[in-house]
């Protein structure tokens, strides 16, 4: 699992890198200067928190609803203006068509 965190000298210390090793994790941070590296993935998380506060007992539990939530929701559902206000599944069906006619 991948923690995504802001710039700065705390998240690159050797306690913090030793805690997330200690724990299984992979820290990652975007470069300097591109403040739009993370944009979209903080929107999605952001969408992804809203819709479920729920605590998990396992990551197991974590990684099944995140993953349901995705398909079932997400993909299916949500109408994306950069899409043509169509959904995920929709776009990819008519893309996928069209590239192979």
């Amino acid at each position: 699992m991948i923690v995504h965190s802001d710039r700065g000298s705390q998240f690159r210390s050797k306690k913090y890198r030793c805690l997330l090793r200690n724990h299984k994790l992979t820290g990652s941070m975007g470069r300097v200067g591109a403040c739009g590296d993370n944009a979209a993935m903080e929107s999605f998380f952001s969408l992804l928190q809203k819709n479920d506060t729920r605590r998990w007992r396992t990551r197991e539990e974590l990684r099944l609803a995140i993953v349901t939530w995705i398909e079932t929701k997400y993909h299916r559902k949500r109408r994306q203006r950069g899409l043509g206000k169509l959904t995920p599944v929709e776009f990819e069906t008519i893309y996928t068509a069209a590239t192979a006619a």
